[in-house]
């Protein structure tokens, strides 16, 4: 089993950047592909990013790309999201999530990761 909680969330004007963190605690976090999703308020949780175990993979939602960097750090046990050039559909509650590793990494569907953290709020101002 691995524990996952986020943090780093707040306030940011639109154009401005936050990096949220997510500290893994249980297994070795290098057993698990990683990942990020967000959900806005009436809508479903959505994906944002995914990272392979080894950091050397990744993968975004179209929606992020080229404006936000998913990393891992395993010695440290932490997962980031740098999110720069915000936008006000940017808010919304993110969430790290991991799976077990496997020989893939590009997983983008809720359903496919087992852990979850509780979540931290991310609000773009106009």
């Amino acid at each position: 089993q691995v524990q996952l909680v986020e943090s780093g969330g707040g306030l940011a004007q639109a154009g401005g950047s936050l990096r949220l963190s997510c500290a893994a605690s249980g297994r070795p976090f290098s057993r698990w592909v990683a990942g990020w999703f967000r959900q806005a308020p009436g809508k479903d949780r959505e994906f944002v990013a995914t990272i392979s175990w080894t950091g050397t993979g990744t993968y975004y939602a179209d929606s992020v790309k080229g404006r936000f960097t998913i990393s891992r750090d395993n010695a440290k046990n932490t997962l980031y999201l740098q999110m720069n050039s915000l936008k006000p559909e940017d808010t919304a509650v993110y969430y790290c999530a991991a799976r077990a590793r496997t020989g893939s990494y590009a997983y983008d569907r809720k359903s496919e990761y087992e852990y979850w953290g509780q979540g931290t709020q991310v609000t773009v101002s106009s």
